[in-house]
């Protein structure tokens, strides 16, 4: 069976941010910066280390705790801009044994409304450099089944290669059997894709698995091609591509292939 661990750096490798990284807080940009560093605090992805030159002067309020990290004792601080407070937001690290780390911040990413690299939104965490995510048209049939139901069969799909996770398949919506899916609150976001538009669980029989196919009206740039497609878990559901059925792969969102 194929594991998907999406280890792409070890912890703690760090290295400079070569875009220009923006943050707003309200209405105002409380950070603006082209010396941001990443750091891979574990190895899914980096966070942001900032340098506190780089930050609105009166945005970090010390809240008097430390803590210790790899990195360094860490200072805690709240984040204030005007009406706006927003608790245990930042650590400040002052001195590090690692280079380059010295005088910069990390901050909780949901503390700050929005954050950009250069002029475009990023959600949920910074884009990993070593991370690289194709959306491909292809012909070869694909068939989709849960429990021996077909939820879709296509003559094509949009193949989406993201490094660390396996292929995603979205397909048409008039190739799904809808019948068979049951709308479902959930909004999730992605660095790489956007955030999602729509949610379905799967009914089979008398069981509903929920939050297995999911769809992007307004991907981003990069990912256009799936604007309004279909897409399942594979992880949870049998997957046929030209006639072949393929394993269903562990990762981190499923570690168990089995129900």
């Amino acid at each position: 069976m194929t594991d998907y661990p999406a280890m792409i750096a070890p912890v703690d490798h760090v290295e400079p941010v070569p875009r220009r990284i923006r943050a707003v807080l309200g209405s105002e940009t409380v950070i603006d910066t082209s010396r941001a560093r990443y750091v891979w605090e574990w190895s899914y992805y980096p966070q942001y280390y900032i340098p506190l030159d780089d930050i609105h002067p009166d945005l970090l309020v010390s809240e008097g705790r430390t803590q210790h990290s790899g990195r360094g004792t860490v200072e805690m601080h709240a984040l204030r801009l005007g009406d706006i407070h927003r608790p245990r937001a930042a650590k400040v690290l002052r001195d590090s044994s690692i280079d380059g780390l010295t005088g910069t911040v990390r901050f909780e990413w949901d503390s700050l409304d929005a954050w950009y690299e250069e002029d475009e939104q990023v959600f949920v965490h910074p884009r990993n450099p070593y991370v690289r995510v194709d959306a491909l048209r292809s012909t070869r049939p694909i068939r989709v089944e849960l429990d021996g139901v077909v939820l879709a069969e296509a003559p094509s799909s949009v193949m989406v290669f993201e490094t660390g996770l396996p292929t995603r398949y979205y397909l048409e919506r008039g190739q799904i059997d809808f019948r068979q899916l049951v709308e479902s609150d959930t909004v999730t976001a992605c660095p790489y894709k956007g955030v999602t538009s729509g949610y379905w669980s799967v009914r089979t029989g008398d069981q509903v698995r929920p939050d297995l196919a999911w769809s992007y009206d307004f991907p981003t740039r990069q990912l256009l091609p799936i604007a309004g497609l279909v897409a399942f878990y594979n992880e949870k559901v049998d997957t046929f591509l030209d006639s072949r059925r393929l394993e269903r792969p562990t990762t981190h969102f499923f570690r168990s292939s089995t129900d």
